[in-house]
C-alpha cells in the first residue's frame, strides 16, 4: 500500500470516529413494515434521529453530518447471532472475543451471543463477568454470554441459573453436548420457568447413546465410505423429549442448529400447539450436504452432521413457513493443526459469522423482510434483547444497523477473514451480498467493508 492509501485509510477512519451524527441516504430500508427507499439519519448520541425522503437536516441539527450515498444497497437492524462460539477464556489460539466479534462486524452482526463450552465453562457469574468486560474492552459488536444448563456442561447437576440470570445471562445451554438426564432436563426447565428473568433453555438434541463413535450422517454415503454414521434419529428423539418437556413445564425451549426434516415437522406441530418453541438452522446444513465428506475433508465434519439434499430441502421449506425462527452461524473455530488429524480424531465445527449473509442469499428463496427476520429481529427475541437489538428502523431506536449490497458477489479466500481460524467450507465458493457497513451504538464498526478496530 501507499503511502497516500495510508493516509487515505487513516483520514477516512477519522472522519468515521469524529463525525458529527450521519446521514446514510437512497438505501431501501427494511425492518419489520416492510420495505421503503428512505434517508437514515443517526444523531450523534447513537440512535436514529429520522427516517424518511427531503429530511430537514437543519431541524434535526445534523447539518454537519457526513452524507453517505448507500444507493442500491439495504438498510437493515444488525443481525445478531445466538449461537457464537468465540472460544475465549481458555481456547484463545483458535479464537478470541476480540478477533471473533471482528469477524461479526464485518458478516453485519451488531450482537453476537457466546456459548459456554469455554475453558473453564461458562457455569459462574465471575466467568459471565469475564466474558461481558472483554467484549465491551473488543467494542465491535454487543457480545452477551449464555451459561451452561449444567455445571461443567457434565450433566449432573444444575448451574446456579438464578444467580447467572441475575447476571444478565438470558440463555442456558450445554451446547456442544444435549443434556441426556431426562428427570435433570425437567428439573432445568421448571427452575427455568420459575425466575423472575425471562430465559430460554437451548438444547444441542443428540442422544449420545445413538450418535457415539459416529462422524457424518449415517445413510447411503456412510455405509459407501465406512464412515461411522450419527442417525437422524439421534437429533429426534431428543427433539421430541424436549417439546413434551415444554408442554409439561410452560418453559421457553430452542433448539440448536437443527439438521433433520423430521425434527423440522415436529418443531411445525409443537408450534401448532402453540407451545413455547423456537428453533433455528445454520448457513451450512441449508448449503452443504453428506456428500462432501466423500473427499474425508475434515472442514466439512460439523455436529450435527451435513445431511441428505431431503433434510435440506425440508429445512430450507421449514424456514420459508416460519417453522424455523432463526439462523444462526454455529460459528466453530478450530485451530489448523486440530483440523489437519484424522476424520476419526479432528473436531466437528465450521465459520460462519462472515458468509452467513452471502450463504442465505444464495440458498433461500425468501423476501428480504423474512431475511432480516431470521437473522435480526427474531434471533433479538430470542436472546432476550430486542430492547436494543432488531428494532424497526425508526427515531428514536439505537442505531445498531447493517448496510449490505444483496448483488455484490464475492469469493471466500481463508486468509481474508478476521477469524484466527482458517475452517470455512466455502474455500473459493463464490457467494451473493457483501455487507458494505455496519453501525453499532450510531459508531461505524465496519465502514466500506473494513473494520475500523
Amino acid at each position: 500500500m501507499s503511502k497516500n492509501s495510508n493516509n487515505n485509510a487513516t483520514n477516512r477512519k477519522a472522519i468515521v470516529s469524529e463525525s458529527a451524527g450521519w446521514i446514510l441516504t437512497g438505501g431501501r430500508v427494511v425492518d419489520r413494515t416492510g420495505e421503503r427507499i428512505a434517508d437514515v439519519a443517526i444523531a450523534p448520541d447513537g440512535t436514529i434521529a429520522a427516517v424518511g425522503v427531503d429530511l430537514d437536516l437543519k431541524a434535526l441539527g445534523l447539518t454537519k453530518a457526513p452524507v453517505l450515498d448507500v444507493t442500491g444497497c439495504v438498510v437493515s437492524p444488525g443481525f445478531v447471532d445466538i449461537h457464537t462460539h468465540l472460544r475465549e477464556p481458555g481456547r484463545e489460539e483458535a479464537e478470541t472475543i476480540e478477533s471473533g466479534s471482528r469477524a461479526a462486524a464485518l458478516g453485519g452482526y451488531t450482537a453476537v451471543v457466546a456459548m459456554p463450552n469455554t475453558e473453564p465453562t461458562i457455569d459462574s457469574v465471575a466467568v459471565v463477568r469475564q466474558v461481558l468486560d472483554a467484549g465491551l474492552a473488543a467494542g465491535l459488536c454487543d457480545v452477551r454470554s449464555s451459561a451452561s444448563i449444567t455445571l461443567g456442561r457434565e450433566g449432573d447437576a444444575l448451574s446456579p441459573m438464578a444467580e447467572l440470570a441475575a447476571a444478565g445471562v438470558r440463555i442456558f445451554t450445554d451446547d456442544g453436548c444435549g443434556v441426556q438426564n431426562d428427570r435433570l432436563m425437567r428439573r432445568a426447565l421448571e427452575y427455568a420457568s420459575g425466575l423472575p428473568e425471562s430465559v430460554v433453555l437451548a438444547q444441542h438434541c443428540e442422544v449420545e447413546a445413538l450418535s457415539h463413535g459416529g462422524h457424518m450422517h449415517e445413510g447411503e454415503w456412510s455405509s459407501r465410505l465406512g464412515i461411522p454414521g450419527i442417525p437422524a434419529e439421534a437429533e429426534e428423539l431428543m427433539v421430541f423429549r424436549d417439546i413434551e418437556l415444554a408442554r409439561l413445564t410452560g418453559a421457553r425451549v430452542h433448539f440448536l442448529h437443527l439438521s433433520t426434516a423430521r425434527s423440522v415437522e415436529l418443531v411445525r406441530a409443537a408450534k401448532r400447539d402453540g407451545l413455547p418453541i423456537t428453533a433455528e438452522v445454520t448457513p451450512h446444513h441449508l448449503s452443504l450436504d453428506e456428500t462432501r465428506l466423500t473427499t474425508f475433508d475434515t472442514v466439512f465434519k460439523v455436529n450435527p452432521p451435513l445431511r441428505s439434499l431431503a433434510d435440506i430441502a425440508a429445512l430450507r421449506a421449514g424456514v420459508v413457513d416460519g417453522t424455523i425462527d432463526a439462523l444462526a452461524t454455529d460459528h466453530a473455530p478450530h485451530p489448523r493443526r486440530d483440523k489437519e488429524l484424522t476424520l476419526d480424531q479432528a473436531p466437528p465445527g465450521m465459520l460462519g459469522l462472515e458468509t452467513a449473509l452471502g450463504v442465505a442469499l444464495g440458498v433461500l428463496d425468501v423476501s428480504l423482510t423474512q431475511l432480516v427476520r431470521i437473522m435480526s429481529i427474531h434471533p433479538a427475541q430470542i436472546a432476550g434483547i430486542a430492547d436494543r437489538h432488531g428494532r424497526d428502523i425508526e427515531p428514536g431506536a439505537p442505531a445498531n444497523l447493517v448496510v449490505f449490497d444483496p448483488n455484490a458477489t464475492w469469493q471466500v479466500v481463508p486468509e481474508s477473514l478476521a477469524s484466527k481460524s482458517r475452517n470455512t467450507p466455502y474455500v473459493g465458493m463464490t457467494l451473493r451480498g457483501k455487507v458494505r457497513h455496519t453501525i453499532y451504538n450510531g459508531e461505524f464498526s465496519v465502514f466500506d467493508g473494513e473494520a475500523q478496530r
